[in-house]
């Protein structure tokens, strides 16, 4: 999967906060702190659009615009590889060093433990 810039990954969690898409003027809307012009979100709509990660609906001056991939997807292929990348492809290497940068707990620890266990038994 294609690594979307910073300004294209703005857009793509607007879309995917406002559920199952929106119009131009729900994405504005929702940009509204960060005031960026109606053609920039236009273009980055129009790249996203050809690297297929948003799909149109009803395409014509009212454009409805929709996510075609899950935040949970492009979550995941992202940390794949950052994995793959920082880490030799080991997730082990990842718990690891955030233990040792003291960004994961014993509780957080414990919990994940529970999730595989309970993985593990379904």
């Amino acid at each position: 999967m294609k690594k979307l810039t910073a300004a294209e990954e703005q857009i793509m969690q607007t879309l995917w906060s406002l559920g199952e898409g929106g119009f131009m003027k729900d994405i504005l809307e929702h940009l509204a702190d960060t005031k960026p012009h109606y053609n920039t979100v236009g273009t980055l709509l129009k790249i996203l659009v050809e690297k297929k990660f948003v799909g149109i609906k009803n395409p014509n001056r009212n454009n409805f615009y929709h996510p075609l991939i899950t935040k949970e997807e492009y979550s995941a292929s992202g940390i794949k590889a950052l994995t793959e990348s920082y880490f030799q492809g080991s997730y082990t290497k990842v718990v690891s060093f955030l233990v040792d940068k003291k960004e994961m707990s014993i509780e957080d620890l414990e919990f994940l433990l529970k999730q595989l266990k309970k993985k593990g038994n379904e």
